[in-house]
């Protein structure tokens, strides 16, 4: 997303005709583009970064251009528009200033400064001709401003937009240490989906779910970093640090799954499958900034609590939340705790206790809506082939067990085999059907269907029958 940027810089501003600077209400210059290096023959090198006022105050012939721009910083009742001579050091030219707001979020943050050189217009004996012409270029910058700002905005955050305008440099690349919060969600079976429906279909169905997604982030302070296919990456305290990050965090992920019936519905009234969602979330240190090349960006986070959140999200089933000892020593509020699990994630050398969060108690009063694990015993039992899988890679040792209790979303199953909790399987039958061993049950095993079950359920009933 962030590496949007630099394309929409080249071919925005960079390529303009016309002179374009942006300054904070601070008087800091931030932006300029080659246009504007030209018109007032200045190095935007040596401007970026300055007081405005410290950069034009050498000739005093340069006093009502000069007061022209302070005039727009100072005053943010009114846009401004001037006609002044520009003095070079050499000769005079006669700069048309046009001024407009910048916004972020609704609030005005500086100005955006357009300058075209009319001196050639004002020699012109024809007066409306050279107002026909300073007209057109007023609507040319309304038309480039309102196309930057959309821009912008969809491709980054509006807090990721508003720390590449406000810092100088904003666009380099580096980055900073920051405790935050991490949050990882993923569709179950949706990678499956896409080989049934037709693109139209899956990226209609995805773009619903995640523009719902996306605005829950917004309201509880989250930064949407990437789209990893059906799954987010978001974090919590940066770039705007927040005291309250890991609450914010999970105050999310409950909205996020206790959004998922209504997405059901939508699903249901278009034909579209039923889809089901994990979460999981981590809190701790990570560096957070622009990550990459000179050629291409991205902001980004990275360092092992990112891991250990997306080993978190992948032990959850759909409808789940499981949140890190961190997180959960970060929050004081009353958290309504489901099942804990000690697990051993990849890239750690001891165990962590991870906590299925059902909801938050008192002033929030939030919960996710109730995962159903009602099976119904089998007359007969089921026998089917399976294969472990290790780390996203299927065992080739075919195992066989049987399934003596299922639903839509759950089964039990026994088998000779050991297997350990949160263990991955692919069933083999009909079509191949993926599952994730929960916990042991009497002298079997829970498991739960991380991809549709519909095809085997269908086979059942029919042996049942």
């Amino acid at each position: 997303m962030a590496d949007q940027t630099n394309y929409i810089y080249q071919t925005i501003i960079s390529d303009m005709t016309e002179g374009l600077m942006v300054i904070g209400f601070n008087g800091v210059i931030t932006h300029l583009n080659h246009a504007g290096e030209e018109i007032l023959e200045k190095n935007r090198e040596k401007l970026i970064g300055k007081k405005f006022a410290s950069c034009f105050i050498r000739y005093e012939e340069n006093d009502k251009f000069n007061q022209a721009i302070i005039d727009a910083i100072y005053d943010r009742t009114k846009t401004h528009k001037n006609i002044v001579e520009y003095y070079n050091g050499k000769s005079f030219k006669v700069l048309n200033i046009t001024t407009s707001f910048l916004h972020n979020d609704g609030e005005k943050v500086g100005i955006i400064i357009v300058l075209n050189d009319i001196s050639e217009l004002v020699e012109l004996r024809d007066a409306v001709k050279a107002m026909e012409r300073i007209k057109k270029l007023n609507s040319q910058l309304e038309l480039r401003n309102k196309l930057l700002s959309n821009t912008f905005g969809r491709y980054l955050s509006d807090d990721i937009v508003k720390e590449l305008l406000d810092t100088p440099g904003g666009l380099e690349l580096g980055g900073k240490k920051r405790s935050i919060s991490i949050l990882m969600s993923d569709l179950r079976g949706f990678t499956q989906l896409s080989d049934v429906l037709d693109p139209s279909e899956i990226i209609d169905m995805l773009n619903h779910y995640l523009t719902i997604m996306c605005d829950i982030v917004s309201e509880h302070k989250g930064t949407v970093i990437d789209f990893i296919g059906d799954g987010m990456l978001v974090i919590f305290g940066a770039p705007i640090e927040t005291e309250n990050h890991a609450l914010n965090a999970l105050l999310t992920a409950l909205y996020m799954q206790a959004a998922m019936p209504e997405i059901n519905k939508w699903n249901r009234d278009n034909n579209y499958p039923e889809l089901s969602m994990g979460i999981g979330i981590n809190t701790g240190e990570t560096i957070v900034g622009n990550i990459g090349s000179e050629k291409k960006t991205k902001y980004g986070v990275i360092g092992k609590h990112v891991n250990i959140c997306s080993r978190i999200e992948s032990y959850t089933i759909g409808g789940q939340i499981l949140i890190s000892p961190l997180t959960k020593q970060s929050i004081e509020e009353s958290l309504v705790i489901g099942e804990e699990f000690e697990v051993l994630p990849k890239g750690l050398d001891e165990t962590i206790v991870l906590s299925e969060v059902l909801g938050i108690n008192g002033k929030y009063n939030v919960f996710a809506p109730k995962v159903s694990i009602d099976v119904i015993p089998l007359k007969n039992y089921y026998d089917f082939d399976f294969y472990e899988i290790d780390d996203k890679h299927i065992n080739q040792n075919l195992s066989k067990g049987k399934i003596i209790s299922i639903s839509k979303t759950h089964a039990i199953i026994i088998t000779s085999v050991k297997l350990a909790p949160f263990a991955d399987l692919a069933i083999i039958d009909t079509v191949k059907v993926y599952c994730k061993v929960m916990h042991i049950i009497n002298e079997g095993y829970l498991i739960a269907f991380t991809t549709d079950s519909s095809a085997l359920l269908e086979k059942i009933e029919q042996s049942e029958a």
